[in-house]
C-alpha cells in the first residue's frame, strides 16, 4: 500500500504543513505580478474552495492550497494567469496503471531536486511544465538527537505590521481581481495599497503536479508532490533538508510561468535559501489527528516539566480562548482510516489570529 511516512519516524520529508486561512484569505494573500507587473488576486478554481479545509496540523493525503498557471486548465488562458486550485498532497502519475493509487509502492509526498530528472514520475510533470506552488503558513519539520524528536514549526519572517485575525475587512474590501485598463498610474498605485494584504505571509514552496484518471473511469483526481532542497544553514541544525522555497512574486512568477521559463532554467530557482525562522513547539503535533493552536503554541524545549504559567503565556492563552473562528472554515479532521491514530484530545479548533500576534509582539523564543 502507499507509503504514509511519519514525518517523526522518516528521515528524508517534510512531513507537515499549516494552512489557517480561510479560503478568500488565501486568495488575497496569493496576490502576484503578471509578467507586465501588475498585480492581480488569483481566482479559485471552480468548486475547489470546498475541497480546501483549514488545518493547524495538514499531512500528506489532505488537499491543500496551490497556485499554477491556468492554463493547466484553459487552454485559452494566458500563461501568466495563476489560479488557486485544492490537490491531495502525494503524487499520484499519469501514467499509474492501478484503479487504487493506495496500491502505489513508494511515497511521493516529496521529491528531491537533485532528482528530478532521473524519475520517471517527476520527470515527466516537470518538462511538461506542470510547476506549482504550494501555499502554508509554515511547516513542522523534528530535529532528532539520541531518542529525542523535537518538533519545530518553519515559516517566512512576519512585517512588525501584520494584523492579526482573519483579516475579514481587508477581504471585503477586494473589489476587483485586477486593475481596469483606463486607470492612470496613481490610481493603480492607490488600489494597489488598498487591496494589498497584510496579514500572514504565506509560505510558497515549489511543487510539482500531476492529473491520474482512473483506468476503469472516474473523475480526475490532481496530486502534487514538494520539492526538496539541502537545508539552509540556519537549518541545519533541525534537518538536513528542506522545501524549496520561493522568496518574493518574481520568483513566484518564474516557477509558474512555463511559458516563458522552461524547465531547466526553472529548476536554477530551486535552492537553500536562508530567509526563514523558527520556533519550538509541542510534541502534541506529533499526532495528526491534534487540530488546534496548540500545534504552533511556542514551547521552551529544555523545560522538561510544565513551566510555571507567565504574565506573557496566561494572555496569550486567553488570547486563544476567546477567539472565535471569523469567516472561517471548520479546520479539517484527518481519518482514522488513514493516521490509524486518535487524537491526544479533543479540541474545539480556534482562529489562528491571538497565535499570529502572539508571535509577533511576544514570541521570545522566535529564532
Amino acid at each position: 500500500m502507499l507509503l504514509l511516512c511519519d514525518p517523526v519516524l522518516c528521515p528524508d520529508m517534510c512531513g507537515r504543513t499549516a494552512c489557517t486561512l480561510a479560503p478568500d484569505e488565501v486568495s488575497s494573500a496569493s496576490r502576484y505580478r503578471d509578467r507586465s507587473g501588475r498585480h492581480r488576486r488569483p481566482q479559485w478554481r471552480d468548486g475547489d474552495m470546498d475541497k480546501y479545509r483549514p488545518s493547524y496540523n495538514k499531512s500528506p493525503q489532505s488537499n491543500s492550497p496551490v497556485l499554477l498557471s491556468h492554463r493547466h486548465f484553459k487552454k485559452d488562458a494566458p500563461v501568466d494567469e495563476f489560479v488557486l486550485a485544492a490537490m491531495r498532497w502525494g503524487l499520484v502519475p499519469a501514467w499509474f496503471k492501478e484503479n487504487d493509487p493506495s496500491k502505489m509502492q513508494y511515497s511521493t509526498n516529496n521529491c528531491r531536486r537533485e532528482s528530478l530528472l532521473e524519475k520517471k514520475s517527476y520527470k515527466d510533470p516537470l518538462l511538461k511544465g506542470q510547476r506549482c506552488v504550494i501555499l502554508a503558513d509554515g511547516f513542522y519539520e523534528w530535529r532528532r538527537r539520541d531518542k529525542d524528536k523535537q518538533p519545530f514549526f518553519i515559516y517566512f519572517p512576519q512585517s512588525k505590521h501584520t494584523l492579526p485575525g482573519s483579516a475579514g475587512t481587508q477581504c471585503d474590501d477586494v473589489k476587483q481581481e485586477c486593475l481596469s485598463e483606463d486607470e492612470t498610474p496613481k490610481q493603480e498605485e492607490d488600489k494597489e495599497k488598498e487591496t494589498s494584504w497584510t496579514g500572514w505571509r504565506l509560505l510558497t514552496m515549489a511543487g510539482l503536479f500531476d492529473c491520474w484518471t482512473p483506468p476503469s473511469g472516474g473523475e480526475p483526481v490532481y496530486t502534487y508532490t514538494v520539492i526538496t532542497v539541502e537545508a539552509s544553514s540556519n537549518l541545519q541544525g533541525i534537518h538536513d533538508r528542506m522545501p524549496a522555497v520561493l522568496d518574493g512574486e518574481e520568483e513566484v512568477r518564474r516557477w509558474l510561468d512555463f511559458g516563458e521559463v522552461r524547465s531547466l532554467e526553472a529548476l536554477e530557482l530551486l535552492s537553500p535559501k536562508n530567509v526563514l525562522k523558527f520556533h519550538p513547539v509541542s510534541s502534541f503535533v506529533n499526532n495528526s489527528r491534534n487540530n488546534s493552536p496548540e500545534c504552533l503554541q511556542p514551547v521552551d524545549p529544555n523545560m522538561k516539566k510544565k513551566p510555571a504559567e507567565t504574565a506573557s503565556s496566561k494572555m496569550m492563552m486567553s488570547w486563544l480562548k476567546s477567539s472565535t473562528p471569523t469567516k472561517r472554515k471548520e479546520p479539517e479532521e484527518s481519518s482514522t482510516a488513514e493516521t490509524g491514530e486518535k487524537p491526544t484530545a479533543p479540541k474545539q479548533p480556534k482562529t489562528a489570529g491571538p497565535m499570529q500576534q502572539w508571535l509577533l509582539g511576544k514570541g521570545t523564543n522566535k529564532k
